[in-house]
């Protein structure tokens, strides 16, 4: 009964990741594909599977593309302020644009790398460096960096800013770093080095 128990659950805990994840692949084909899909079908006289898809994959290499371009890059974002005017759209726009960028490799603005911050109350905390800064209270300038430490998944957190020296820095990619964070802690190596 025991192994029947254990069996199960661990079934369980294999499928249902591999059963979410297909399903969000699918879900996420049939919307892209519902985009330009009807058009097609209207054109064609009937349904071409995937053709959607293949148009929007296109459709982003060209707007990547555009936006690459020096000119294309103003249009672009002329564009966007004029769509950041609008009030229901720039609260929508804004901070999901932002999360976006903070994932990009190529993003000066983004998480740079995970970091170790000791906090006396909590103890360590992992969080991602974000900005590095100076400071003058009259002394000279001093090295401070901004720490970000998500507490709601990853689109909302603490901002932490401490000296540069009271930081550390584990062998921890951003990547990795994520999926500690969307784990609660379970991809965490088994050991960390500094």
């Amino acid at each position: 009964m025991q192994w029947l128990r254990r069996s199960f659950i661990t079934g369980f805990f294999v499928t249902v990741p591999l059963f979410i994840t297909v399903f969000a692949f699918i879900w996420i084909f049939q919307i892209v594909d519902g985009l330009t899909g009807p058009l097609y079908e209207q054109l064609l006289g009937r349904r071409v599977p995937g053709l959607g898809l293949l148009t929007t994959a296109v459709g982003v290499l060209l707007i990547g593309s555009l936006a690459t371009n020096v000119i294309g890059k103003r249009v672009l974002q002329r564009g966007e302020g004029y769509l950041l005017r609008v009030p229901v759209f720039r609260t929508i726009y804004a901070p999901v644009k932002q999360l976006v960028v903070a994932f990009s490799p190529d993003n000066e603005y983004g998480f740079k790398r995970v970091v170790m911050v000791e906090d006396r109350a909590r103890g360590f905390v992992l969080g991602f460096l974000t900005k590095e800064f100076t400071i003058d209270r009259g002394q000279g300038p001093e090295a401070l960096v901004a720490v970000y430490v998500p507490t709601n998944h990853l689109y909302l957190g603490d901002i932490v800013v401490r000296e540069a020296g009271q930081v550390s820095y584990p062998d921890i990619s951003v990547e990795d770093g994520i999926k500690i964070f969307l784990t609660g802690g379970m991809a965490l190596p088994p050991r960390v080095r500094i």
